[in-house]
């Protein structure tokens, strides 16, 4: 019985561990925000600058973020964590089209990781200050790094009509059932009511 133990918890272990094919990460800080999957969120937080939270780093990183506030704008990664699943096709919020997942910013990826552009107000320790925030409170943060205008911004005309087509200009807020629906995979607004109810 013991080896038969023993031989379960290598298992659970093999299958656990960071291989090649499975790539680990640990956060280095969470986001508290005031957006929750109830309060909806914004679509892209640059469309709503006047948003605010806060990122609260791992004391360990503290001293990673030296000179960061030469920068106005950074970018942060983060894991969707709230997201349900995924789908290679997929249908994005109020949009008339169905795209390829790698065509959209969809939460829901083969690895659901976020790409969000913010204003630094200010750092005060291990706590980053921002604006323009799209996140929901509790985001994990996988990496900070600075906007770098020179390569971080082409002007591409055949972008600018892509991004019209997807339609991410029809909303810049989502709310809670458009969240239901974006990121836990309700496939309508009747099945993200029963969700809403659900979590009730």
């Amino acid at each position: 019985m013991k080896l038969i133990k023993y031989f379960v918890a290598v298992l659970i272990l093999f299958y656990t561990s960071c291989t090649p094919e499975k790539i680990c990460f640990t956060p280095i800080g969470y986001v508290m925000s005031e957006f929750t999957k109830n309060t909806g969120a914004p679509r892209q937080g640059t469309l709503m600058p006047k948003t605010k939270g806060k990122i609260v780093l791992k004391e360990k990183y503290r001293k990673g973020l030296t000179y960061l506030t030469d920068f106005e704008y950074i970018w942060i990664l983060y894991e969707f964590n709230q997201a349900k699943g995924w789908e290679n096709i997929v249908t994005p919020p109020e949009s008339h089209h169905s795209f390829g997942v790698f065509s959209t910013r969809s939460p829901r990826r083969p690895n659901p990781i976020g790409l969000s552009l913010v204003k630094l107000d200010s750092i005060v320790e291990n706590v980053l200050y921002i604006s323009g925030i799209d996140m929901f409170a509790g985001t994990p943060v996988l990496d900070i790094k600075p906007y770098l205008p020179s390569v971080d911004f082409v002007y591409s005309e055949k972008n600018m009509q892509a991004e019209v087509f997807l339609g991410h200009h029809d909303s810049d807020f989502l709310n809670d059932s458009l969240v239901k629906i974006f990121i836990e995979g309700a496939k309508n607004y009747q099945d993200s009511v029963l969700l809403n109810h659900h979590h009730h």
